[in-house]
């Protein structure tokens, strides 16, 4: 078994590591080492302003020549509908006093960022381009393809990442239930539920599927579950939770440490905090939206109704109101280098290849 394959040679990486792009949680410094070591950083740019993405992309590219990605949301196409966003509010008003918070003005701009971003994207010659929660259009892929970008699918089942090939994706990442915060799901099941297929079954029957290099994802954090995703076919890793707890990762202190602390069995799939279903380490937010007793406005609605409330409980050093995004496997976290922790992956999976 090799490090090497189609898949680091047509990104043009040494490692076969991605960083997930996780909003709100990377940073320039995270991109850059991630790629600086030999993987590919991405930037989460998902909830970025044009400007904000103009100012990550320009800070990469001030810190590191090598490829890295940016990933961006597909919008959804979801309805705004006044009484479920009046009876959420009013749930929540109580929480929102107690961190003396208005109620904030919903705008359902996802569209317009889209669009801003895949310019900016094509303007400043970024190289790489992942999506989550669908496929881009037709005339999105063409602009992108004229410009030499390579382009990045999610799937979470087999549907998907067929989905993604046909679309003209040149790489499909197979994320598995394991994996922490939002499910890049995007074609719902028979039963109306977003798929949550562990990363050992999904990989395999994706591998089998499609014709293009995937990738696995899900509850994978060091160089076991490197060496085991390809020998199941997949052609590199991603992790998110694993770059988490790095030293240049975005996420708090608090955040870090909830991670560190944290076993296997505390974390939940749930759309309470953003209308979308997300894998979390359950807290008094999540029970106590459980308790809710209507819809939950759909995303990004909901994440646009709860996000001061997070943001302010995070501040605060409160961890039982915000949300803290893991896959299932935070004890095999790490407080390191986002270097160290790429180089011992790389190490020790050779070690096991060679054993």
């Amino acid at each position: 078994m090799k490090l090497t394959s189609r898949l680091t040679k047509m990104l043009n990486i040494q490692c076969p590591i991605i960083q997930a792009g996780m909003a709100g949680s990377t940073t320039p410094e995270l991109v850059a080492a991630v790629s600086n070591a030999g993987g590919l950083g991405s930037i989460g740019a998902g909830y970025f302003s044009a400007d904000r993405l103009e100012q990550e992309i320009a800070a990469v590219q001030a810190l590191t020549d090598a490829p890295y990605a940016v990933n961006v949301f597909v919008p959804s196409e979801k309805t705004y509908i006044p009484e479920k966003v009046e009876h959420m509010n009013a749930w929540l008003k109580p929480y929102r006093r107690a961190f003396h918070l208005e109620e904030p003005v919903v705008n359902l701009g996802e569209q317009q960022q889209f669009e801003d971003a895949i310019r900016i994207i094509i303007e400043k010659d970024v190289p790489i381009v992942s999506f989550t929660f669908g496929v881009p259009d037709a005339k999105v892929v063409e602009r992108l393809k004229a410009h030499q970008i390579m382009l990045i699918g999610t799937a979470t089942s087999v549907e998907e990442a067929i989905a993604n090939e046909r679309a003209g994706m040149d790489v499909v990442i197979a994320q598995g239930s394991e994996a922490g915060g939002h499910r890049g799901a995007f074609i719902e099941t028979a039963n109306q539920y977003t798929p949550l297929i562990g990363t050992m079954s999904l990989v395999p029957q994706i591998v089998d599927a499609v014709s293009i290099p995937v990738v696995a994802a899900g509850g994978i954090m060091d160089s076991r579950g490197l060496v085991a995703s390809m020998a199941l076919g997949a052609e590199a890793i991603q992790m998110g939770t694993a770059f988490l707890t790095t030293a240049e990762s975005g996420a708090s202190q608090l955040y870090k440490d909830v991670i560190i602390q944290s076993k296997e069995t505390d974390s939940v799939v749930t759309n309470v905090f953003t209308g979308k279903p997300a894998r979390g380490i359950n807290n008094t937010f999540i029970e106590t939206l459980n308790q809710y007793d209507g819809e939950i406005p759909d995303y990004p609605i909901q994440n646009q109704l709860t996000t001061t409330l997070r943001k302010a409980a995070a501040q605060a050093g409160d961890s039982q109101w915000t949300h803290l995004w893991s896959g299932q496997s935070p004890r095999l976290a790490q407080h390191v280098t986002a270097q160290k922790l790429i180089e011992g992956i790389i190490q020790q999976a050779r070690t096991l290849i060679e054993a």
